[in-house]
């Protein structure tokens, strides 16, 4: 064991972090006209740059990709600069960010999808008790069920992968630090990753763990040719329950051999999440955290539901190398400081998470 603090620096690939602290993507839809980036996000963004590491929020990198009403995408001109603010506003505070590219897949509805097609997945079965926020039957903004699927086929699968090449493009240009391709929460990566979920008949399909994991492997292999392999993340929710995923014998397997490749790769870190609002007890258990860091020897996330005292012993037993507090960095913006300094810390308000404007958003104070 190591005595390692919070505020110790970290080295993550070329950049130099203060601090051990990430703030992990936290969805809060309020994108603005065409899922652009605002002022007002670049403000919230901006309030927050003490953490080591930013993740943006999920990011669709097309129309396809988006589950949500009023998340933000990064595949149009708008979306760049939207964006552009935020990377400026955070960096002109010392700052570091990384943004989170995503594809929903089967957490969707057809009335957010290209000619109202039905979602792509792994699978025509849908995320049972598992909403979507579109529009319902009178084209009111609703939380509704997501809609039935359909199996992707290759040439779709191919054209995801050119879709997050295009957004990785975007990204740097946007001037982000780097990218977290996003392989967890039920969404389209993890769906092809789970071997129950994923029902496909080819060689994106569930019988290997090589099968399993190809559809993300390809999309790192082609994102890392834009930002470099030590400017692409990658997070994963090993045993996790969100979007309908439900328990998977294979999981363990599918994430030693997919640590081994991200290690072989040289990716900039694995981001691993334990837990959730959704599911707060850990479902990564520190016996599987053990195992994946004697495969891989790149730096590890890991984010859920930690208070310090766990996150200090995740570092200090040498299971994680960087931790995330996505739930405290709604409500406290200086949070760094608030934990260094033993100050208190507020509360956030649930009812504003996903809705509303500067209200519950950009709105709580400092500390000091």
């Amino acid at each position: 064991m190591t005595n390692i603090s919070l505020f110790d620096p970290f080295a993550l690939g070329p950049l130099k972090l203060p601090n051990r602290i990430v703030m992990p993507a936290l969805t809060r839809s309020r994108a603005g006209v065409g899922d652009a980036p605002t002022a007002m996000n670049a403000e919230y963004y901006a309030q927050r740059a003490g953490a080591g590491l930013i993740i943006s929020e999920a990011s669709q990198v097309s129309q396809q990709g988006k589950g949500y009403l009023f998340t933000p995408g990064i595949y149009t001109e708008d979306q760049v600069t939207g964006w552009k603010l935020v990377t400026d506003a955070v960096h002109a505070r010392g700052g570091h960010i990384f943004q989170q590219l995503m594809h929903a897949g089967r957490i969707s509805h057809v009335t957010l999808q290209p000619g109202g097609q039905a979602p792509i997945s792994s699978t025509e079965q849908p995320a049972v008790h598992t909403v979507s926020f579109a529009y319902d039957e009178d084209g009111n903004p609703k939380r509704i069920p997501a809609s039935r699927p359909r199996v992707a086929t290759i040439e779709e699968l191919h054209q995801v992968t050119r879709d997050f090449v295009h957004a990785a493009r975007n990204s740097q240009r946007a001037g982000f630090d780097g990218v977290e391709i996003h392989g967890a929460n039920g969404f389209l990566i993890d769906q092809h990753l789970h071997s129950l979920v994923n029902r496909r008949g080819d060689e994106y399909g569930p019988v290997t763990p090589e099968s399993r994991t190809r559809l993300l492997l390809e999309i790192f292999d082609a994102v890392a040719a834009v930002h470099g392999a030590d400017r692409t993340g990658v997070r994963i929710g090993p045993f996790g329950v969100v979007g309908d995923m439900g328990p998977d014998p294979r999981a363990e397997e599918t994430f030693l051999y997919l640590g081994a490749q991200l290690s072989r790769r040289r990716s900039a870190y694995v981001h691993i999440v334990r837990g959730s609002q959704y599911d707060p007890k850990p479902l990564v258990p520190d016996i599987f955290l053990g195992s994946l860091k004697e495969v891989l020897f790149r730096p590890v996330i890991a984010t859920g539901r930690l208070d310090r005292i766990q996150a200090e012993m995740l570092l200090t037993e040498g299971l994680a190398d960087l931790v995330g507090f996505g739930h405290l960095y709604i409500a406290n913006p200086d949070l760094v400081e608030r934990v260094r300094n033993g100050w208190p810390l507020s509360e956030p308000d649930p009812a504003t998470y996903y809705v509303g404007g500067a209200r519950g958003y950009i709105d709580y104070p400092s500390y000091e």
